[in-house]
Order: structure tokens, then sequence, then C-alpha cells
């Protein structure tokens, strides 16, 4: 048995500003064993990165309201204060931000941005020791250690995320989120830095958050998935659950799978899902994803949230599939 490491339950958060309530994130339930990496999937607005700052306690502290539970090595940390998450934060629980161009301090050298991490956590460490800590780092994500004293605006895109992945693991969390770490570098750069993610992870046996819109990357790079569209997870399951073809799927997701070009078929347009992702401060009643969905029928535009059909490891939530196989 796999022992579990996070587990989300009913999470749902709330923004008020104004007096206008958004709700971002609507009783998310996820499960990520040790070792496991997890692809948080959904376009933009749809409530991943809003779930991966609740886990670190990082939400606006006078906008934000968390309901639920969030269950990390067997303790809540809904509620925990925030002397315990910093002590979580950097050390247990890691994040790589979308944009290593904002991320990094542009008047600190990069070895001290390394080094920080490692001060705060361990008080005792000796300043040889993190030296060659930080040359180690450096090593593991491909950059010359000699290159610790420069500036971050020395470096390329690419090079500043490789950056940003050495502070993340820097204490040899538990779990790594990555929030959209390939967005704002090139395909090949992509690639690179995904391999290198996936090294790491082997080595370091750390489990993976991996929020991204990129199905290639999630085929090559998870375990398990999660479709989320209007702060809700759609569907899950393994990689082979929600990538087989064969088997039953939610509309949404058979959405981003059409709207993906393919290199045996030759096309004039790619198939695009119809309409845009609802604000959340404006989700429509029923299933959130009605207004867009083509199969759309009319117990799909009120009342309560579908059921949710579920095969083996594989959860839909929709009603397309048969209430006799809906756990709730």
């Amino acid at each position: 048995m796999s022992e579990t490491l996070l587990e989300l339950k009913n999470l749902s958060v709330r923004y008020t500003t104004d007096g206008i309530i958004s709700r971002a994130v609507n009783n998310v339930n996820i499960t990520l064993n040790k070792g496991e990496i997890l692809g948080l999937v959904g376009e933009t607005g749809a409530g991943k990165t809003t779930t991966a700052l609740s886990i670190l306690g990082l939400l606006p502290r006078y906008t934000s309201e968390v309901e639920g539970e969030i269950i990390f090595d067997g303790e809540n940390l809904v509620g925990a204060s925030e002397k315990k998450l910093r002590s979580i934060r950097g050390k247990r629980i890691s994040m790589i931000f979308q944009d290593p161009m904002t991320s990094l301090n542009p008047v600190f050298r990069v070895g001290e941005q390394i080094a920080d991490v490692l001060k705060f956590h361990d008080k005792n460490i000796k300043p040889h020791e993190i030296s060659e800590r930080v040359d180690e780092l450096l090593k593991m994500v491909g950059i010359p250690p000699e290159r610790k004293v420069e500036y971050p605006h020395q470096f390329s895109g690419g090079m500043k995320q490789r950056v940003m992945i050495a502070i993340a693991i820097a204490c040899n969390p538990d779990l790594l989120i990555a929030d959209e770490p390939t967005t704002a570098l090139d395909v090949t750069i992509q690639a690179q830095v995904m391999r290198m993610m996936k090294n790491l992870q082997k080595e370091l046996g750390s489990s993976v958050i991996l929020i991204t819109h990129d199905l290639g990357i999630v085929a090559n790079f998870c375990d398990k998935v999660a479709i989320m569209y209007g702060g809700e997870i759609v569907e899950s399951g393994t990689l082979e659950d929600v990538f087989d073809k064969n088997r039953n799927h939610h509309p949404y997701t058979m959405g981003l799978f059409g709207s993906l070009p393919n290199i045996k078929k030759r096309t004039e347009r790619l198939v695009p899902i119809e309409g845009l992702t609802p604000h959340p401060s404006e989700l429509p009643e029923g299933c959130k994803f009605h207004p867009r969905c083509p199969k759309c029928m009319e117990k799909c535009k009120t009342g309560d949230n579908p059921p949710i059909y579920e095969s083996g490891t594989h959860k839909i939530q929709c009603h397309l599939f048969s209430m006799e196989e809906a756990v709730r």
C-alpha cells in the first residue's frame, strides 16, 4: 500500500472583494501518495494556482476564506499558525512559481538566494556547509557552481528557472508544487527543464503537483491526472484512465484533447472549446461546464453538481453516465 502524503478534503476557497464573492475552488478532493506525480490540468481561471497556494497558506489574508481540510502527512494545515506554516514552507513543501523572471530578487546574487533557504530552516548550519550545498544544488540543476556570484539578470529565462528549482529542492522537500514551470520558456528549453525535474524527482523521491494546461507534458511526466474546471475536479484518475480514448470521459476533457493538433491527420483548423471560462464570481448553476458543453441536457442547467461516476481509480462528475454507477 502506498503511503498518503497529501489529502485535500472538500477544499473550498472564496475571495471577497468590494462585496463580490468569487468561488475560486469548490469542494475539491485530491489524494497524493508519497513519490507520486499529479498533473493538475485546466484552462486559465480554473482554480489550479489558488489550490496550490492554499496548500502553502499563501492566500491573501483578509480577502480569502478557506473551508475543508488540507491533510499533509497526517496534519491539517487549514487554520495552522503562521509559525507552523513557515516551518513547512521551503523545507517540507516547496513551490516553483510560474514566472522565474519576477520570482528572483534582482539585487541579490543567486547563490545568496539559495543559501537563504538553507539558513532559515537550519540555524546550526555552518558557512562552509552552506557554500558546499549551494554548489551541489547548482550542479544538480545543470548550472556551473562558479556562477553563484552572478545576479539574476545575467541568466537566461531557462537558467533562471533552474535557479528557482535549486531553491525549491534545497531542503529535499516531501512535496514539490510546480506552477506551470515552463510557461515562459521556449519549446526546447521546456523539454530540458521537464527532463531535469523528472530526474530530480526520482533522485529525491519527492511527490510533485504539476500545474499545467499542456497535456503533452502531463503524458510524459505524471502518474495521476486531475482535470479542473470552474474550481472543481471534473475528472480524475491515473494517466491511463484519463488518456485512454476507449474509456468514458467528461465532455470538457474531450474538448481539451480535441483542441490538440494531430501529427497524423491533416486538418484546416483545430477544434476549440466554444465559449469562455466563467468568472469565479459568476459561476452558473448546475454543472459549471453546461453553457459550453455540446452534450448539455436540461438537468445539467439546474440544481446541484452532477453525480460522480466512479470506475476503479477513474472518477467523472457528469450527468451523462448512469446514476446507478454514481457514488453520490
